[in-house]
C-alpha cells in the first residue's frame, strides 16, 4: 500500500467546504488540474464522476462515502489498482476547521506503482486545498455580509 496525506487549517465553516465539495461541476473553479468534469447524479454514494485532467484521458470516480459537512470519499481503479482518496473536515479548535485530503493506492502491485504514481496525482494537493479554503472562507464573508445587510433592513 501506498499513501500520502496533506492537511490545512481554515476558518472556514464545514458547511461551506462541503457546499465546494458537492458542487462537482465546479471543482475547477478550485482545482487547476481539472479540464472537465461531469458528475452522472446527485453528490452521493455510487454516484459516478468522469474527471478530465488538462491534456489526459478521462478518470472515472465512484462516490465510496459522503457524510454531508464531515467527509466524502472517491475511488478510482486502474487494472489491479484502487486509488481512495478521502477528502475530510475536523474541528481544529478556536473557530478553525481543519482539511485532509488522504490517498490510498492498494492492490496487486501497489507497493511499486504507488511510489511512481502517487507523487504525480498528489502534487498539487497544497495548491488545490489552499485555493478551497479560500473559496470556502469567501463564500462565509458573503453570508456573513448578507446577513449584517439583513439586519440593517430589518432593524
Amino acid at each position: 500500500m501506498w499513501t500520502y496525506e496533506h492537511s490545512v487549517e481554515t476558518t472556514a465553516t464545514t458547511s461551506s467546504v462541503w457546499h465546494l465539495w458537492a458542487d462537482v461541476e465546479r471543482w475547477a473553479d478550485w482545482n487547476s488540474e481539472i479540464e472537465k468534469i461531469e458528475i452522472d447524479g446527485p453528490f452521493a454514494v455510487g454516484t459516478r464522476i468522469t474527471m478530465t485532467p488538462p491534456g489526459e484521458d478521462p478518470i472515472p470516480l465512484l462516490v465510496a462515502e459522503a457524510v454531508e459537512d464531515e467527509l466524502f470519499v472517491d475511488e478510482a481503479r486502474f487494472g489491479g489498482l484502487l486509488l481512495r482518496t478521502l477528502h475530510r473536515v475536523d474541528p481544529a479548535g478556536q473557530g478553525r476547521i481543519r482539511v485532509t485530503y488522504r490517498m490510498e493506492i492498494t492492490g496487486a502491485g501497489a507497493d511499486e506503482a504507488g511510489p511512481e504514481i502517487g507523487p504525480g496525482i498528489t502534487a498539487d494537493w497544497p495548491d488545490t486545498m489552499a485555493a478551497l479554503t479560500r473559496l470556502a472562507e469567501a463564500a462565509d464573508t458573503d453570508k456573513a455580509h448578507r446577513a449584517d445587510k439583513g439586519n440593517e433592513v430589518a432593524g
